[in-house]
């Protein structure tokens, strides 16, 4: 984990106590506790890559979590859930536009080379290494899809 962002995320805990926000305290501790968790696995500090990495699947579980709960018609779950990827999301990356997504596909389906649908691989692993947490793997693969589509 970068300094920057540890820092960031103490200071925010300590906000957050001082402010006596337990929704915001407990999920910056959730976090941070991810974060050492993976560190310790992995023997070293992550890199910021492998930060934005956890924080996003720690954002999809919160968005999975938030379906399964709609469905099950626990609102008072969902806003629980939504609270908490509100605070995640806060740390990732500012997501593209519609537009800029429109132009990063474009562009890498130009530098794909592709022609249609059986070419989304090569597009997706070309702009899944490119597009640095500034956007949802799923809203990324939906632009894709109806670029290639066309």
């Amino acid at each position: 984990m970068t300094e920057s962002l540890k820092t960031r995320l103490q200071a925010d805990l300590k906000v957050a106590m001082k402010e006596k926000d337990p929704p915001r305290r407990d999920a910056i501790r959730l976090i941070i506790s991810d974060v050492k968790s993976r560190e310790i696995d992995l023997q070293r500090e992550l890199s910021e890559e492998e930060e934005i990495r956890l924080l996003q699947t720690q954002a999809k579980q919160r968005h999975d979590s938030i379906e399964q709960f709609r469905a099950g018609n626990r609102e008072d779950l969902v806003d629980k859930e939504q609270l908490q990827l509100d605070i995640i999301e806060s740390y990732l990356p500012s997501q593209m536009s519609d537009d800029d997504l429109r132009a990063f596909v474009e562009q890498g389906v130009t530098e794909a080379g592709a022609e249609g649908p059986k070419d989304m691989g090569k597009v997706m692993g070309l702009l899944s290494k490119r597009s640095d947490g500034r956007v949802d793997g799923r809203r990324l693969s939906e632009a894709v899809r109806a670029r290639l589509g066309q």
